[in-house]
């Protein structure tokens, strides 16, 4: 797996809890928003969700994709990241959806009986706000500019 596609402390960022949001299109070209909670992994981002979630229709393998991680303590500071999807499966095991539970509650995912999906993002490209003076930054922002 290739590095990640951002530097040092913008992987540091995004290997935290963050608050999140997932943007997909609809087949009729009008985005759909949710709330998720996501994990960063060698530069890709895992997604999950029930599989009765009706973004799973179009979540296909080259669908766009879209996720902006928020630092909770700092709403402004955040990091967008752009890209596709890279494969949707089946989370039979819950060993995903597991992981995201981990991650973000400290534990197992409650529901035994739920069925769910996985999804993994390929990130094509990012950009980032820290509220430092209103600093944008991208991958060719100030080095050392963004403390996460």
């Amino acid at each position: 797996m290739p590095p990640a596609p951002v530097p040092p402390e913008i992987d540091a960022f995004l290997s935290r809890p963050n608050h999140a949001v997932v943007a997909t299109l609809r087949p009729d070209g009008t985005p759909h928003t949710a709330v998720t909670w996501y994990d960063w992994e060698d530069g890709r981002v895992l997604l999950n969700m029930e599989d009765t979630r009706i973004r799973l229709r179009w979540l296909h393998p080259g669908a766009p994709l879209a996720l902006s991680a928020i630092d909770p303590d700092e709403f402004y500071r955040h990091v967008s990241l752009l890209g596709r999807v890279a494969e949707v499966g089946r989370d039979p095991d819950l060993a995903n959806i597991d992981r995201l539970s981990v991650r973000y509650t400290g534990a197992p995912y409650a529901n035994r009986e739920a069925r769910r999906a996985s999804a993994w993002m390929e990130v094509d490209s990012w950009h980032g706000f820290v509220p430092d003076g209103y600093t944008v930054l991208g991958p060719q922002g100030r080095p050392g500019s963004w403390a996460g």
